[in-house]
């Protein structure tokens, strides 16, 4: 088990991942959601289709999450080799 910075690391690296991890399933349900949602409504094919009015792009949580997730697990690998 790692000491002193080493525990430090392990520490920050675990709750990068931790949020990389809700982050990106944030980001899936809201996808899942917006398009059961224009699934619903065939008569509005233009926002569907045109992304008009823009809207926060899930993906861009899913990709925050997957950095999130890479961080972690680098800070917890340096935290353990240290």
């Amino acid at each position: 088990m790692p000491q002193g910075d080493g525990l430090t690391l392990v520490i920050v690296g675990a709750v990068f991942v931790a949020l990389g991890i809700i982050t990106f399933a944030w980001g899936k349900r809201e996808e899942k959601t917006y398009f059961t949602a224009m699934a619903k409504r065939p008569d509005d094919l233009r926002e569907f289709v045109d992304h008009w009015p823009p809207r926060p792009q899930p993906g861009a949580l899913k990709i925050g999450g997957w950095i999130a997730m890479t961080i972690g697990v680098i800070l917890l690998a340096m935290g353990f080799a240290a």
